[in-house]
């Protein structure tokens, strides 16, 4: 077990705790699901920095990594649209979180054909992820109602758009895949 996948292993550690923190009757419990929920984004860079300079990828770390990336943003999402229960937050939520599941459904897909590196990981994904771990560490911190949530709104929308522009640029790039045959069923 390296450091990377331990760093990874806790992210997905946080997750329970996370969603115990954002209930929690007090004052300071937004703050708090903003603070770990930071502490999740900056051990996804950490880990895949640490791996990389340490030579330290391992084929465990390349599959739990994503899952644990996108278990956390999607577990932070659905208790925002929870607690925002408005469209403006649950649409390019629901973008972000089904774009997810595309996306990582096409890699899987793009991998059993051998072609999985068509559909990498790009530096508009890095762009896309710095926008939505952001804007979802403001809208923690400051629940419905405060002027900051505005901003988080506003790169929440940002992220959403990332999220359509980088899926059509994946869905293009695996599209000579799609009329191939597989024996998979």
């Amino acid at each position: 077990m390296t450091l990377p996948n331990l760093l990874t292993l806790s992210r997905l550690l946080m997750i329970p705790v996370f969603v115990v923190v954002f209930y929690l009757p007090y004052g300071w419990s937004a703050l708090a699901t903003a603070v770990i929920f930071a502490v999740a984004a900056l051990t996804d860079w950490l880990d895949g920095y640490l791996a990389r300079r340490w030579n330290q990828t391992t084929s465990f770390g390349a599959f739990l990594d994503p899952v644990a990336d996108k278990l956390m943003v999607a577990t932070a999402l659905t208790v925002l649209i929870e607690q925002h229960h408005t469209l403006w937050l649950t649409l390019p939520a629901m973008i972000i979180i089904g774009r997810e599941i595309v996306i990582s459904a096409l890699r899987e897909w793009m991998a059993e054909m051998g072609s999985r590196a068509s559909v990498a990981v790009s530096f508009l994904g890095k762009i896309k992820t710095t926008a939505q771990m952001v804007s979802i560490v403001i809208l923690l911190a400051n629940p419905p109602g405060q002027g900051i949530v505005d901003l988080g709104l506003g790169l929440l929308y940002i992220a959403a758009v990332l999220t359509l522009w980088s899926m059509v640029i994946y869905l293009r790039a695996a599209w000579r895949q799609f009329g191939t045959k597989t024996t998979a069923g």
